[in-house]
C-alpha cells in the first residue's frame, strides 16, 4: 500500500512507487557514480524512502506524482558532471509487466539471457515482432506498451550485438536490464511495504 504524505490540514496526497533507471554509468570504470551519492540527489531532489539496487543505475523511490526525467537527468548531470539519461516507470508497471510473463514460452539454460528495455515512447511500429536475428541468437520477442522484452542465446553466438540492433530499430534513446534485475526490485520493494 503506497505511504501517504500529509499537506495542510485536511489533505493527504497518495505516496506512489517508482524506479528510476538511469544509463550508462559505472560500465568498465567510466562515468563512475557511488550509490551512497546518488541515494542523496535522489533524495535532496525530494523523492523519498530512495534505495538503490545495484551498481548499474536502479532507484526505488516514492514520490507523489510522476517525475520528470529530464528534470532528474539534469540534477544528475551537475551533481556527477556528465549526462546521465534516464528513464522512470511505476512499480505499477513493472508489476503489470511480469504479471504478462513475457518469457513464458521461453526455453531457460545457462545461456539464456532475458532482458527488457525500456523506450521512451513507442516507436518503429513497423517492426514485425517476434524479430529474431540471422543466427538465431537473439530475438525481440514483443513490445509491451514501451517496453522491449528480448532474448539472447549465447549458445548460438558469444559476440552477439543484441543492445547494437536493439539501437539500430529503436535508436539510442533506450536503456535495456536484465529480467532478473526487474525481478530483484520488485523483490525489493515488496519487502518494503
Amino acid at each position: 500500500m503506497p505511504h501517504k504524505k500529509y499537506v495542510g490540514s485536511y489533505k493527504f496526497l497518495q505516496m506512489e512507487k517508482y524506479v528510476a533507471f538511469l544509463r550508462g554509468i559505472n560500465v568498465g570504470g567510466h562515468h563512475k557514480v557511488p550509490m551512497k551519492d546518488l541515494k542523496v540527489v535522489f533524495e535532496d531532489t525530494g523523492f523519498k524512502s530512495v534505495v538503490t539496487i545495484l551498481n548499474s543505475g536502479n532507484i526505488l523511490f516514492e514520490a507523489d506524482q510522476m517525475p520528470n526525467e529530464s528534470k532528474i537527468s539534469e540534477r544528475l548531470s551537475a551533481a556527477f558532471g556528465f549526462s546521465i539519461p534516464v528513464w522512470v516507470r511505476t512499480l505499477k508497471a513493472l508489476e503489470t509487466y511480469s504479471k504478462s510473463k513475457p518469457f513464458e514460452q521461453v526455453t531457460n539454460s545457462n545461456d539464456t539471457r532475458l532482458y527488457v528495455s525500456f523506450l521512451r515512447k513507442k516507436q518503429n511500429e513497423s517492426l514485425s515482432l517476434p524479430w529474431k536475428s540471422e543466427d538465431g541468437s537473439f530475438i525481440i520477442l514483443q513490445q509491451i506498451e514501451n517496453c522491449l522484452f528480448s532474448v539472447l542465446d549465447l549458445s548460438k553466438s558469444k559476440t552477439t550485438k543484441a543492445m547494437e540492433i536493439i539501437e539500430k530499430f529503436y535508436q539510442k534513446d533506450v536503456t535495456t536490464r536484465n529480467w532478473k534485475t526487474i525481478q530483484r526490485i520488485m523483490k525489493k520493494a515488496s519487502q518494503k511495504k
